[in-house]
């Protein structure tokens, strides 16, 4: 649309339409003591070639894209194929909207129902919604799903201590003015604690959450915290690594009523930290209480296959007092992404990309351990990261390596203020024996310094 400018008349003629006298009317509300005074000291504009000059400029000083991501946390370097970029960036998916007429969107709603098929067979539960914002709004979502499946006035949700200090931050944050009571249930050896959680058991518990892999890249046996879970009239959730998937059991393979988890290693980049999507299963039970969308394969008068939005329960489409939820968007494009990634890796690429995970990880391991001072934090099994104790403050080694071009952390003390001495190091698929090393040589040289 073309700049218009309009008269002195006209400025007044619109401000007597709304009833104020002048343009100063309008900010009336805002206190004078936070009003800017004065004249804004802006830069002389700059033509379209003199801008990309100075943006180019400005993103040569960004070094992240010259070194060596082992970053965990949450969030991984895995490999994305070209493939993946080359069909989500086409124009009808790239650009596309909420399909607010959905049946017109045939070609997004069969995206949606292959997403929902895939991430039902690779969680192994029955039922899959077309996702969700992220992990940690999926894990808040499950919870509430539970609650509202098990009817329960005033109920507990208990969680492990080892699910990511961030997914459970947004639960409580969810939670807060629900008369929902959120408890968490304390650590082994970096794992959930069976025996506390038996402790914890009671009829009003709404349900079980629980990770594997968990926050510290420890994999959990979860089928006793999921038989403890029933046993006391609860649903278990298992919050999982969708790669992680390619080696383990699971969650529909021992008893999990709801699965969820992020879903940025199908396919995302790292990006920043997002946007990414959180995945959202569960046992066919449950449809009636799964928040989002739900994509079902019909066919119409003529017996021709169509794709249709079987449920859409949103506040925004339905009576918001009979929503599900109010803030589950859906992120199609990444959900887009994840979709073409599984479909082109398949069953047998899935699993090759997370013993690689795996494979590397343990190797990084056993250089980094062979640092003087420097061990595993935890025992046990771990698949693609793991906490690595140091004999100082972890934020400050992580600072140092990232001078050198290494990619190292978080550190634990983040999160875990008595771990303050530990990071999380991640290693996927992408890293080589030679960055392996790398990183060895690195960290050795540092700790000389401290």
């Amino acid at each position: 649309m073309p700049y218009v400018q309009h008269s002195a008349a006209d400025v007044e003629k619109m401000l007597k339409t709304i009833g104020v006298r002048k343009i100063e009317d309008l900010f009336a509300h805002i206190p004078q003591e936070v009003r800017f005074k004065g004249d804004l000291r802006l830069p002389e504009p700059l033509s379209d070639m003199e801008a990309l000059r100075r943006m180019a400029s400005l993103a040569s000083a960004n070094r992240s894209s010259q070194g060596v991501c082992f970053l965990g946390g949450g969030c991984y370097d895995h490999f994305v194929p070209s493939a993946v970029d080359l069909l989500s960036m086409r124009g009808e998916f790239y650009t596309a909207y909420t399909p607010y007429q959905p049946e017109a969107s045939q070609g997004m709603l069969q995206v949606f129902f292959e997403y929902q098929s895939m991430m039902a067979a690779l969680t192994g539960m029955e039922i899959s919604n077309a996702s969700l914002y992220d992990g940690a709004s999926g894990l808040a979502e499950a919870a509430l799903m539970a609650w509202s499946a098990q009817k329960k006035k005033k109920p507990r949700i208990l969680i492990s201590s080892a699910i990511h200090p961030e997914y459970a931050a947004a639960l409580r944050t969810y939670s807060r003015h629900l008369g929902v009571s959120v408890e968490s249930i304390p650590l082994a050896g970096g794992v959930t604690d069976p025996a506390a959680l038996a402790k914890m058991a009671g009829q009003d518990a709404a349900c079980v959450a629980a990770a594997s892999p968990n926050v510290f890249g420890l994999v959990e046996d979860l089928e006793p915290l999921a038989s403890a879970a029933h046993a006391m009239g609860a649903l278990f959730i298992a919050v999982s690594d969708p790669v992680s998937l390619g080696l383990l059991k699971p969650p529909g393979g021992f008893g999990a009523d709801i699965a969820t988890g992020e879903g940025q290693g199908l396919g995302n980049y790292m990006s920043f930290g997002g946007p990414h999507f959180g995945f959202l299963t569960a046992k066919e039970d449950f449809v009636r209480s799964m928040p989002g969308r739900i994509v079902g394969m019909t066919e119409d008068g003529k017996g021709r296959k169509g794709f249709v939005l079987t449920f859409q329960t949103r506040e925004q489409h339905i009576r918001r007092e009979k929503a599900t939820s109010n803030i589950c968007t859906n992120q199609a494009l990444c959900a887009l992404r994840a979709a073409l990634y599984l479909a082109l890796l398949g069953p047998d690429g899935l699993r090759k990309t997370a013993s690689l995970c795996a494979s590397r990880a343990h190797k990084l391991a056993e250089r980094l351990s062979s640092v003087p001072r420097v061990e595993l934090r935890f025992k046990g099994p771990f698949f693609k990261e793991f906490a690595l104790k140091l004999p100082c403050d972890a934020a400050t080694i992580i600072r140092r390596l990232a001078r050198r071009g290494i990619y190292a952390g978080p550190s634990l003390g983040e999160w875990f203020p008595d771990m303050a001495d530990t990071m999380l190091v991640a290693a996927t698929e992408r890293r080589t024996p030679e960055e392996i090393e790398m990183f060895r040589e690195a960290l050795d040289e540092e700790l000389k310094h401290v």
